[in-house]
């Protein structure tokens, strides 16, 4: 009998669990908000969701899904350039525009798809492509999908990118510098103002990355270009729909020519069915609430605010720096940090333990949202206070 082709797989399981890196998921038996809850154990504190202004249960938005379901039906049946193309994505895209002080947007099905396909069609074999070494995955992934040559400057180190552009850009046809605005894993900010005047020096396209600045950050929330006061600024901004816009699915938004210009060549918005309408009607009922109601956005950095002060009090704990309602905590070993989040899931919090490969260093992710409640983050770091006071270090 030949050998199995896929037997390698089951080794491959084992070294994953070996080296700690093995991961599986935790099923949730109620709608998204600030509590978990299952069939088999008591709610928990949620602290792993990205829902930061706690609208995916907003009865309005809920609302507006509902209708455009009724409109539209549960799908879009086609790709944008066929059949799939809905006045709700239009709507979307406008508001989006808007919102970003852009001349227009384009939505994709996803965030991921929205930078996979932006810079696969922006950037080729001719070009170079310089990324922040902590950028997220679906940035690389375009990186290395757009067949540029590519290389990660060190984390937020202007210096670096600098030192790169003079030794490589003159060499290139085209450039694009990729950056998140919040790094996802860590919660702090790019150096954006600064590599923004790189990329006009050597005559470099920018893609900033807004996941998790959009509708937290800025006076309205529209992410870090407007906290920075950068919007004058030419740059290409991405985000997903699916954080603080409480939805799914991914945009671009920049000028008319580059919308133009994604419509026709970007394969991931091309070759794809369109967002489902419901998710379109979702996403641009958040917008408006985001742009309304600056009560959220205010409530979600008291509650920022509330954890950071709580968990700076004990000098055991360390708090990686943080610009964002993402805070992570310094742990330990795989091992240890994974005992760490299975303490706070047996006394009634989920906190997410993140480790390699995800991120070099293994740490506790604690992403906040502006529906948690006070009591219930007094008694999360009264825990952790307890627990790390008693941890070896």
């Amino acid at each position: 009998m030949p050998d199995d082709p896929y037997a390698w797989i089951e080794k491959d399981l084992h070294t994953l669990h070996r080296a700690g890196w093995y991961r599986s998921v935790r099923t949730s038996h109620t709608q998204a908000g600030p509590w978990l809850e299952s069939s088999t154990a008591p709610r928990k504190l949620n602290l792993g969701s990205n829902d930061y202004l706690g609208l995916t249960v907003d009865e309005r938005v809920r609302e507006a899904a509902i209708q455009a379901i009724q409109r539209y039906g549960t799908g879009a049946t086609g790709s944008r350039l066929l059949s799939g193309h809905l006045e709700i994505h239009q709507e979307l895209e406008q508001a989006l525009a808007q919102f970003k002080g852009t001349e227009d947007a384009l939505v994709f099905p996803s965030g991921y798809m929205a930078n996979l396909g932006t810079i696969s069609a922006l950037v080729g074999s001719r070009d170079l492509l310089l990324g922040d070494v902590y950028n997220h995955s679906s940035l690389k992934s375009g990186a290395k999908l757009s067949g540029a040559r590519y290389y990660e400057y060190a984390h937020g180190s202007v210096e670096h990118l600098e030192a790169l552009l003079n030794q490589e850009r003159a060499q290139a046809r085209r450039c694009l510098i990729c950056t998140d605005s919040v790094f996802s894993m860590d919660g702090d900010m790019a150096p954006l103002a600064a590599i923004l005047d790189l990329a006009q020096r050597f005559e470099a396209m920018v893609l900033v990355d807004e996941a998790h600045g959009t509708g937290v950050l800025g006076v309205r929330g529209a992410g870090a270009i407007e906290a920075l006061g950068l919007q004058k600024h030419p740059c290409i901004q991405m985000g997903t729909l699916s954080k603080a816009l409480a939805s799914q699915g991914g945009y671009v938004c920049g000028s008319k020519s580059l919308v133009d210009f994604l419509r026709n060549r970007a394969p991931t918005w091309i070759y794809t069915t369109a967002l489902a309408p419901g998710d379109a009607a979702a996403a641009l009922a958040a917008l408006r609430i985001v742009q309304t109601e600056p009560h959220h956005r205010e409530q979600l950095w008291q509650r920022v605010q509330q954890v950071k002060q709580g968990l700076t009090t004990l000098a055991a704990l360390e708090l990686f720096a943080s610009d964002s309602c993402i805070l992570c905590l310094k742990t330990g070993t795989i091992s240890q940090t994974m005992n760490l989040s299975k303490k706070l899931w047996e006394r009634g919090f989920w906190v997410p333990a993140i480790r390699p490969p995800t991120v070099p260093t293994s740490r506790l992710r604690i992403s906040m949202m502006s529906n948690h409640p006070k009591a219930a983050l007094e008694n999360f770091v009264a825990y952790l206070l307890q627990v790390f006071s008693l941890e070896p270090r």
